[in-house]
C-alpha cells in the first residue's frame, strides 16, 4: 500500500481530507461485512404465511391456533427439509393481511398464490406451479339463473373474498365488466349467497366445497359450468426480504423442479385432501 506521510507543501486540510477519506473507505467495509454477517444469522431460518380459508390447500388448526395444516404446509415442510433451514408457516389474518404481511417483509414467503402482474411487482414467483385449481361460479339452487360464460355475469351482483385474484385475464375483464362486492372471509360471502344478497360468488372449487361441507349439512349452492380460471398456485418470495436473494431463490426453483419431477405435489393434494376430510 502506497504509503501517506505529511506533505507540507499540500497544507494542513489537504493532508487532513486524505486521512478521512481513507478512514471512511475502511469504516464502510467494516460496516458492510456487519450487515451480511448479521444479514445471514438472521436468515438461518424463514417464515411463510397463506389463505388460511382454503381447504384443503390451507386451515387453521383450530380458532386458537396461529398453525396451518393442509396440502400445502406438507408441500413447505418438504421444502423447509431439502433447503436446510426451517419454515415456520403461520396463521397471519384474512388473506387480504396475509398478503400485506408478504408484501411488506414481515413474512418471507407466500405459500400457494396465483400469479398477476401486480403481484409480481412485490413478489418474486418461484418457478414451476406446484398445483392447479379452478376458480368456479357458485350460485344459489333457490334463484338461479342461465349461466353459459363470463359474459353472464355482467348485470348481476357477485360476492368474493377481498384481494382475491382469479388470474390476470379474468380480473381485468371483471374490472372492467362486473359488480362483485368484497368481503372479508368466504363463509360471509356464501351467507350473502344463501340469504339471495348477491347473485353467485367466485371462489376456487376444491376450497368452495371442502369449505361448505364443513359448515352446512344443507345447502343449495351448485357450481356452474365452465370455470372462470384455471390457475398454478405458485410459492413466492416478498422482494421487501431482507433473505432473498439470488441464491436461495435458485436453490427454491431447484427443490421445485425436482418435487414436479418425482410427483410429489399430487401425492400431497391426496395426503392434505384427506387430513381435512377427517378433521
Amino acid at each position: 500500500m502506497q504509503s501517506h506521510s505529511f506533505n507540507p507543501k499540500l497544507g494542513v486540510m489537504s493532508y487532513l481530507k486524505e486521512i478521512y477519506k481513507y478512514l471512511f473507505f475502511f469504516t464502510m467495509i467494516g460496516f458492510h461485512g456487519f450487515v451480511s454477517a448479521d444479514i445471514g444469522a438472521s436468515c438461518d431460518r424463514l417464515t411463510a404465511t397463506g389463505n388460511s380459508e382454503y381447504p384443503p390447500f390451507l386451515w387453521r388448526k383450530n380458532t386458537d391456533s396461529d398453525q396451518l395444516m393442509g396440502i400445502n404446509q406438507l408441500i413447505i415442510n418438504e421444502i423447509s427439509q431439502r433447503l436446510g433451514k426451517p419454515i415456520e408457516l403461520k396463521h397471519t389474518g384474512p388473506w387480504s393481511r396475509a398478503q400485506r404481511e408478504v408484501f411488506s417483509g414481515r413474512i418471507d414467503l407466500m405459500a400457494g398464490v396465483f400469479y398477476t402482474k401486480q403481484r409480481s411487482l412485490k413478489m418474486d414467483y418461484i418457478q414451476p406451479a406446484f398445483l392447479e385449481t379452478q376458480s368456479v361460479v357458485w350460485t344459489n339452487t333457490l334463484a338461479p339463473f342461465n349461466y353459459d360464460n363470463r359474459y353472464s355475469l355482467e348485470g348481476k351482483l357477485g360476492a368474493t373474498v377481498i384481494n382475491n385474484s382469479f388470474g390476470q385475464k379474468f380480473d381485468q375483464y371483471a374490472a372492467s365488466n362486473l359488480q362483485i362486492a368484497t368481503v372479508a372471509s368466504i363463509e360471509q360471502a356464501f351467507k350473502m349467497l344463501l340469504n339471495q344478497r348477491v347473485d353467485y360468488v367466485l371462489y376456487e372449487e376444491a376450497p368452495g366445497n371442502a369449505y361448505i361441507q364443513q359448515i352446512w349439512q344443507y345447502f343449495p349452492f351448485e357450481v356452474q359450468d365452465p370455470a372462470i380460471s384455471s390457475e398454478g398456485l405458485y410459492l413466492a418470495f416478498s422482494q421487501s426480504s431482507p433473505c432473498n436473494t439470488q441464491a436461495l431463490r435458485d436453490s427454491l426453483a431447484v427443490i421445485m423442479q425436482d418435487l414436479t419431477h418425482e410427483g410429489f405435489f399430487e401425492k400431497m393434494k391426496e395426503k392434505g385432501s384427506a387430513q381435512w376430510l377427517l378433521k
